[in-house]
């Protein structure tokens, strides 16, 4: 009975592993995308605040301070969420090895997951902060739009794909970092679901073979459930954050495809292509390794 217990005890920590590397990168990349997105919104504040004397330091000491801020109130709101479900996951384990159910939440828990949180903002927001910090006063207070990139073998290929294509891959060559973490994104949701599935499909061939018995493999599965949940909800997070911060990036580009004769459709559809087409790719490269 308990090497039972430590054996189930063991897998769990493998999946529970698995799951907080993946929730991590997915976390790095959302993070970054709602920050070069709230830069670009906040390009002006930048100015007034180098323009009163402040210094590049404290221009980004400020930028750094409001999102770790947002990290550790997003600590403590995990934290309280997983106080309240870690029950979910131990009393069905607890009666297979006699325990007293789940652990009380500790000060070294509490601040291993503040740093964690803390590390990532910093890992996000470090690099987007200070290249604000350093830009132009003049410039940021006239917030001007940004210049597209002249590329030719983007302008020859685009210029012979229907308008909203063609608005759709200029979307897309605006910000070429944030389709790369789109795709990035959406590789690692689609892989993590990947393994998963596979897992989920091993384990049930398992109580015949005499490996785990039935009340160890829906425990497995009961890890396997709830990181499948809070994958896809970091995720659809991930994409709305990503929809809204190129929303907000081609509000400029949009005004004038409009006054040039786009549609509203073709506006539309042009920015649902821009976020499908990175996510059809990181689809397809998330499935592959396993494939």
């Amino acid at each position: 009975m308990l090497s039972d217990a430590t054996d189930l005890a063991r897998d769990s920590q493998i999946l529970l592993l698995i799951g907080a590397w993946l929730l991590g990168l997915l976390a790095v990349a959302s993070l970054s995308v709602l920050v070069g997105g709230r830069m670009a919104d906040q390009t002006r504040r930048v100015g007034l605040l180098k323009a009163v004397g402040g210094t590049p330091s404290l221009v980004a000491a400020v930028l750094l301070a409001e999102y770790l801020l947002v990290a550790v109130v997003a600590a403590a709101t995990g934290l309280t969420i997983g106080a309240l479900t870690a029950p979910l996951l131990t009393e069905s384990s607890a009666g297979l090895v006699g325990s007293a159910g789940t652990a009380s939440l500790t000060w070294s828990t509490i601040g291993l997951v503040t740093a964690v949180a803390l590390g990532v903002a910093v890992v996000a927001t470090a690099v987007p902060a200070v290249r604000a910090a350093r830009s132009s006063t003049v410039s940021a207070l006239a917030d001007a739009a940004r210049p597209p990139r002249r590329t030719g073998w983007l302008i020859a290929l685009s210029a012979r794909l229907p308008v909203p294509l063609l608005l759709a891959l200029r979307v897309a060559a605006r910000r070429p970092r944030r389709v790369a973490l789109g795709v990035v994104s959406i590789a690692v949701t689609v892989s993590g679901i990947y393994v998963l599935l596979v897992l989920n499909a091993f384990l049930g061939d398992q109580p015949g073979t005499g490996a785990y018995t039935e009340a160890q493999v829906a425990v497995l599965r009961h890890v396997l459930l709830v990181w499948t949940v809070i994958l896809l909800s970091l995720a659809a997070v991930n994409a709305i954050v990503i929809t809204w911060a190129t929303v907000l990036d081609n509000r400029h580009a949009s005004a004038l495809a409009r006054a040039l004769g786009a549609t509203p459709q073709e506006m539309t559809v042009a920015l649902a292509a821009a976020q499908v087409l990175p996510a059809l790719v990181g689809a397809v490269l998330g499935v592959f390794p396993g494939g």
